[in-house]
């Protein structure tokens, strides 16, 4: 089995990405041009990442007093990843970029994350890179931005602090304009920081010439003092060397620090770091203080900060999903090839008949099955959030804003639920293998301990469900929702005309009748707390119901494709949908009744009764 023709169905069948090339931005592009971009990167993950993946696992990063150590093969890929131009793909020709849609960009990146997540396809710098091109000024776009998307540079997001976690209004780093000349240095108004950031992926490594950190610090008021909350909080680049406005390193060390590496359960071949801002280990100009360049506006940090952070969790959500079909590959070859046990009933009972394979059982076919239908339903919507970044830049006004409103809903289920059901997916391999699938001879227990972060990083469960219940289906008066419910009703129209679908179709109209239902109800009260004390359950059955509309239009679709081409490939889509409907999606009707009845209990409980 090879991802491939499961990447070429749902880009040209599904999502007719060569349409696209209708479109002047994408103008020089063809169906040629994209499959080149799929074959070089299918390419430089089977030689450069795949045949290292346990082993950035078992050789952890180290820092020998002086650097940061990788293994060899971590820059070996990173510099055939440079050279594959992938880190700029979707950007204009005038800055080096190949101007391919978004589209093409995520599906081709899902080979690497596929092959060695932890080796990793440099998601953070990229992020990093089109912050500024949104947010920074045409010098910070030029010198930084540039030397990211060019690879001679990295990027990080320094969001977490130790004593904050994930609640940023807590962030304690601060600046302070360095001297009274700061707002006249080219780069932008010049600052000093100071503080502790956590959970820095890639925070520090010799794979690049000058790591660039945007950060979010907090500028005191006028009497020196931290706003509580969320105001005042602004973003930084604060770069691990300092630079002139040529791009070019001064030869000075910024007051960036490693304090720490975080030795973890997964992603073990990315480093992880707790980083010092400001701690006089390597003063400039004789002074302790990171230098920091003010990105945007004062106090609008998390506006900034927030279109890297959307974008990360697109790209988390399909790291998820590559490692839950890395896992089924595995899982799968294993059950073809291992014999076991003899059928079900008076035949089986003949010890003298050879063992039959795994895969003729029917409990590891549902395994199977599960798994196929979590993680190719979980990477067909990711590439369906990735085309609707593409409708955003480049539709009409109409479709853009659109798109720009399903973005805002689909976001936190993008990320969040292949972070889940790809996680449940490893778990199966697992099991699927059995005794072996805990051991190290195999592979699925690395894909497990590596798609376990995927839940927590980049907004745990908790968080994308508050902001989905409390925000993202609320905001503009419901109208994202009511896109989406549009979206689904369309996909509903089409499935009933046909025959093996029909059923699905009405389970997926009354399923979104309750999801519409049960949102009222939590909103009932028009009190947060009550509404958002099972936000967790309202999302997931949210995500099934998103999932279940996903894998419903892909059926719809294979079922009217040339089906002589693929009929097993086509039978394995329309399995899929069949098992999600018929095991997946009744599950929404429990997780959605505590949210019904604002159910209480998690939140009520007395702490001593714990």
């Amino acid at each position: 089995m090879s991802l491939r023709p499961t990447l070429d169905f749902l880009l040209y069948d599904w999502l007719r990405a060569e349409s696209l090339n209708e479109r002047a931005r994408f103008a020089d592009h063809s169906r040629e041009t994209f499959d080149a971009v799929l074959d070089t990167c299918e390419r430089i993950a089977r030689e450069k990442y795949a045949p290292y993946n346990r082993t950035v696992d078992t050789q952890e990063p180290h820092f020998d007093g002086e650097k940061v150590v990788l293994p060899q093969a971590t820059h070996d890929a990173h510099k055939a990843f440079v050279e594959s131009g992938m880190l700029s793909a979707a950007q204009d020709y005038e800055i080096g970029g190949m101007q391919l849609p978004y589209t093409l960009q995520a599906a081709a990146n899902s080979f690497f994350a596929m092959a060695s997540v932890s080796i990793g396809s440099n998601m953070l710098t990229s992020g990093n890179a089109n912050l500024l091109m949104v947010h920074g000024t045409p010098m910070q776009q030029a010198v930084f931005a540039r030397n990211e998307f060019a690879g001679r540079w990295a990027g990080t997001m320094c969001l977490s602090e130790p004593q904050a976690g994930s609640s940023l209004s807590d962030v304690a780093t601060r600046a302070v304009p360095d001297g009274p000349d700061y707002q006249d240095d080219p780069l932008g108004p010049r600052y000093r920081l100071t503080g502790n950031k956590m959970w820095i992926s890639a925070g520090d490594h010799e794979l690049t010439e000058n790591i660039v950190h945007i950060v979010l610090a907090k500028i005191p008021d006028e009497n020196g003092k931290l706003v509580p909350g969320t105001r005042g909080i602004s973003l930084f680049i604060v770069p691990k060397k300092l630079v002139d406005t040529e791009g070019r390193l001064t030869g000075q060390r910024n007051d960036v620090a490693l304090a720490g590496l975080n030795h973890k359960l997964g992603w073990r071949g990315t480093t992880n770091t707790l980083l010092n801002f400001g701690e006089g280990k390597f003063p400039v100009d004789g002074k302790a203080g990171a230098i920091g360049y003010l990105v945007g506006q004062p106090g609008k940090g998390l506006h900034c900060m927030f279109h890297m952070m959307n974008e990360a969790r697109i790209g988390v959500g399909t790291a998820a999903a590559m490692l839950g079909m890395a896992g089924y590959e595995a899982s799968l070859d294993y059950a073809k090839n291992r014999p076991q046990g003899r059928p079900a009933g008076p035949a089986g009972k003949d010890a003298a008949k050879p063992q039959v394979r795994i895969i003729e059982h029917a409990d590891v076919r549902r395994m199977l099955l599960a798994q196929k239908s979590y993680c190719e339903g979980a990477l067909a919507l990711e590439l369906y959030c990735a085309r609707l970044v593409d409708e955003q830049k480049t539709g009409d006004a109409e479709a853009a804003d659109d798109a720009r409103l399903l973005l805002e809903v689909l976001t936190p289920i993008a990320k969040s639920w292949p972070s889940e059901w790809c996680l449940e997916a490893n778990s199966l391999a697992i099991q699927v293998h059995g005794g072996y699938g805990y051991t190290r001879d195999f592979p699925v227990e690395q894909y497990w301990r590596d798609n376990r972060l995927n839940m927590i990083h980049e907004g745990t469960h908790g968080i994308q469900a508050a902001d989905l219940l409390g925000r993202k289906v609320l905001m503009e008066d419901g109208r994202g929702l009511q896109l989406l419910a549009a979206r689904m009703t369309d996909t509903i129209a089409r499935a009933t005309g046909v025959p093996a679908l029909a059923g699905h179709a009405n389970a997926l109209a009354e399923a979104l009748q309750h999801i519409g239902s049960a949102t009222r109800a939590a909103w009932a009260t028009g009190n947060p707390q009550e509404a958002l004390a099972n936000a967790v359950p309202y999302m997931q059955a949210f995500g099934h119901t998103v999932l279940a509309w996903i894998w419903l239009d892909v059926a719809e679709h294979a079922l009217r494709a040339d089906a002589a081409r693929a009929l097993a490939a086509t039978a394995g889509r329309v399995g899929a949908t069949d098992y999600f409907f018929h095991y997946e999606l009744p599950k929404i009707g429990a997780w959605l009744q505590v949210v019904e009845r604002r159910d209480p209990t998690c939140a009520t409980l007395p702490e001593e009764a714990f």
